[in-house]
């Protein structure tokens, strides 16, 4: 996770996460969690008469201790003319407006979360893991889009390339280049999950190139050698190659990580925006032309502080031939930056590729309302065309760990003695999104309304869905407005609500 710049260490700790609905509270008590299940509220209500058909379901998530969990609500919900509190704020629906595809929600398949899927689980244990994480089947939230690391990171068991000839010794042929180092842990982790998912897209990135490409002569510190430009831009072709041949198609790669920290711990690299507008236009992109490799080249993939070094590569017109767009990560900065690129550059996509949870931020509360609001709605309102966090995984102590964090949280927990998992609120966030807006789906217009954040979405098959937050400190109103009627909510205060409809 890298990111200990020092804009990303403050940022992280200074901050509960980043930067920070629609049931009457007394139809709470009916709801049930999904995963690790608090005790339903005694006696709840009986739902409200009407209509037993309902033309729009509702999946909900509150943020007390024993509240719902991405549940579906058990009542219909209908629109009508004249629906709910006139004084409530309203959201509009416009699917005639339609901005940029989405591509996917997803995380990171680190070394480390391969490791515990693969070797501290049961085949049935990850089976079940797997099933609920990359398929909508029963309570599954269906995530459609994984980062890889190329090589090692942070979040490995330890620090290795795919060409790693002994010390004092170069290839530039590449002669000795193998994926042997992720066959046992990695490869059949991502060959399982796209058999579950055969249209999941995947992105690599590398922390660092081989040792021996480097200034530093080590997997940690340094930049890449001028010299080594034309072997590293072959390094990308064989990985790519690689993967598909082992069955996994990789859908984009970005050219570094984190190109503006070197860190001290872990592997790393820098590369300013002119090295890699030059890598790019004269090596990579060239490379992968000849190769006849499809696979989508990424800028940038730092933090929403540094909008400059996305626009300077975009701005060479040799290296912006090969550049699909531009991806982002949320710990330094604010999310408009991704905005001012798609600006200066409408016609190159957007990515946010990483973001992670952890223990300097352990109230479920304000990461459900800091993460949805930020992440899952900003990024998506500012073009993006994914949303990514970090680990999939880490174990019940934060890890493994190469160098890195000491307290990152992945998506799911999985316990080193039993293979158990506990599903934490980066679960949650994602499978608002994932679990309802399908591959083929678009952003589409939904008005702003005061103290509720929203996203709209447009599915290939025609329904439609919209993520709501209420970020206020009480339970509110509000009304959706689509096709000239309404259908009217109250939300609990800090809750998230999915809704979705066909009509």
């Amino acid at each position: 996770m890298k990111t200990f710049t020092p804009v990303s260490a403050v940022a992280r700790r200074a901050r509960p996460w980043l930067g920070a609905g629609l049931l009457a509270a007394t139809l709470l008590a009916g709801c049930q969690d999904k995963g690790n299940t608090p005790t339903p509220t005694p006696n709840p209500p009986a739902p409200p008469t009407g209509p037993t058909t309902s033309e729009v379901d509702a999946w909900l998530t509150t943020p007390e201790q024993s509240g719902a969990r991405l549940t579906k609500q058990p009542f219909p919900l209908n629109f009508d003319a004249a629906a709910g509190d006139a004084t409530a704020p309203i959201i509009e629906v416009n699917p005639g407006q339609e901005y940029q595809p989405i591509d996917g929600f997803g995380a990171a398949v680190t070394g480390s979360s391969a490791y515990l899927i693969q070797r501290k689980m049961s085949t049935a244990q990850r089976d079940e893991l797997l099933r609920d994480l990359f398929t909508t089947t029963g309570n599954g939230i269906g995530l459609n889009y994984i980062r890889m690391t190329i090589g090692s990171s942070d979040f490995s068991l330890g620090n290795y390339s795919y060409d790693d000839p002994p010390a004092g010794q170069t290839d530039p042929t590449l002669a000795r280049f193998s994926i042997a180092p992720d066959q046992q842990d990695l490869v059949p982790t991502l060959q399982q999950i796209v058999a579950l998912n055969p249209g999941i897209k995947l992105m690599g990135s590398p922390w660092s190139a081989p040792a021996w490409m480097k200034s530093s002569q080590s997997m940690i510190r340094g930049r890449l050698n001028t010299s080594a430009y034309p072997a590293f831009a072959q390094y990308f072709v064989k990985y790519v190659q690689a993967f598909r041949a082992a069955g996994v198609p990789v859908d984009a790669i970005t050219v570094q990580n984190e190109p503006l920290y070197e860190p001290s711990g872990y592997p790393g690299m820098l590369m300013s925006a002119p090295e890699q507008a030059d890598f790019i236009k004269n090596f990579l992109g060239p490379a992968f032309s000849t190769n006849n490799i499809s696979t989508k080249i990424i800028a940038y993939d730092h933090n929403w502080d540094r909008a400059d070094f996305p626009i300077t590569v975009l701005n060479d017109q040799g290296a912006r031939r090969y550049v699909a767009g531009s991806a982002f990560h949320g710990y330094g900065g604010n999310v408009s930056a991704m905005g001012t690129v798609h600006d200066a550059h409408p016609d190159k996509d957007l990515y946010f590729t990483e973001q992670s949870g952890g223990e300097w931020a352990p109230s479920f509360a304000n990461n459900l309302r800091d993460m949805t609001r930020d992440l899952i709605i900003g990024t998506t309102r500012n073009w993006s065309r994914n949303v990514l966090l970090w680990n999939l995984a880490l174990d019940d102590n934060h890890g493994p760990t190469n160098g890195g964090c000491l307290d990152c949280r992945g998506v799911v927990t999985v316990s080193q003695g039993s293979g158990t998992v506990t599903r934490n609120v980066e679960y949650y966030v994602l499978g608002h999104a994932s679990k309802f807006v399908r591959p083929g789906a678009v952003r589409i217009a939904s008005t702003a309304a005061n103290g509720f954040p929203n996203v709209a979405f447009k599915n290939a098959d025609g329904s439609k869905v919209l993520l709501v937050l209420n970020e206020q400190n009480q339970i509110q109103s509000f009304r959706l407005k689509y096709n000239g009627k309404y259908l009217g909510f109250t939300l609990p205060a800090g809750s998230v609500v999915t809704l979705k409809w066909s009509l």
